[in-house]
C-alpha cells in the first residue's frame, strides 16, 4: 500500500481527510494522517524492507463510537493492524483517537 492509497481509503470512510492538518477550519468528525517514523528491516547495512509508521487521527466533538468503528472497519478491511490511543484535547474541545499503523514497502 502506498501513502496515496491510504489517503483514498481514508476518504472512502466519508469524513474530511487531510495530511497533517487542514488549511481552514473543518467541522468534526474529521481525519488527519501523517508519517511518524520509519522502522525498516535492516541487515548487513541494507534496508531490506521499507516499514513506514503512520498516525491516523480521528477528531470528534463527542465520544463517537460509530465514527471510531468506521475507521477500525476500514483498517481491518485493508489488512492494517493498528494500535489505538485516545485523548481529550481540552483546548480544542475535541476527542482525538490515534491509530498507529505500518505500511510495508510503500
Amino acid at each position: 500500500m502506498t501513502q496515496a492509497e491510504l489517503y483514498q481509503a481514508l476518504k472512502s470512510i466519508g469524513y474530511p481527510v487531510a495530511y497533517s492538518s487542514f488549511s481552514s477550519p473543518v467541522t468534526p468528525p474529521f481525519i488527519t494522517y501523517q508519517f511518524a517514523y520509519s522502522n525498516d528491516l535492516i541487515a548487513d547495512n541494507i534496508n531490506y524492507v521499507s516499514i513506514d509508521d503512520f498516525q491516523i487521527e480521528l477528531y470528534t466533538a463527542k465520544k463517537d463510537l460509530v465514527a471510531e468503528q468506521k475507521v477500525q472497519d476500514k483498517l481491518k478491511e485493508l489488512g492494517l493492524p493498528y494500535r489505538k490511543f485516545e485523548a481529550y484535547l481540552d483546548s480544542e474541545k475535541l476527542f482525538q483517537i490515534i491509530y498507529e499503523i505500518q505500511i510495508l514497502g510503500g
